[in-house]
């Protein structure tokens, strides 16, 4: 059975994600995660003040590489997913990147290496 990450682990998740969307989703005010089990559930702060969830990351051992699910508003729920990369699973930064492009409308995300 998978264990619940370590703090230094969730302490890291949050400082990277944080660092990716200030320099690449500069929309976002911030990127609340929230944790449950082997669980992130990361969401998207507006400057009007919505949240929007976004993704489920899923710990698998590695600070470096999350299982990846998607928020699907229609379902109000995550649904496994794939990363543009074609994988289940990548960095936390690639998580964020897919799930923004979607909900920020900027498919540019799946098309072009990352700037940072």
């Amino acid at each position: 059975m998978a264990k619940p990450p370590p703090e230094s682990t969730k302490t890291s998740l949050r400082q990277r994600l944080s660092a990716h969307a200030r320099t690449r989703w500069p929309a976002l005010t911030a990127v609340p995660v929230r944790y449950h089990g082997i669980f992130a559930y990361v969401d998207a702060r507006l400057a009007d003040g919505t949240t929007l969830p976004l993704c489920r990351l899923r710990y698998g051992g590695s600070a470096s590489r999350w299982g990846f699910a998607i928020y699907l508003a229609s379902h109000d729920g995550y649904q496994d997913s794939v990363l543009p990369n074609g994988l289940p699973a990548g960095s936390p930064e690639e998580a964020l990147d897919c799930a923004c492009g979607l909900y920020l409308n900027d498919p540019t995300a799946w098309t072009q290496p990352p700037t940072n």
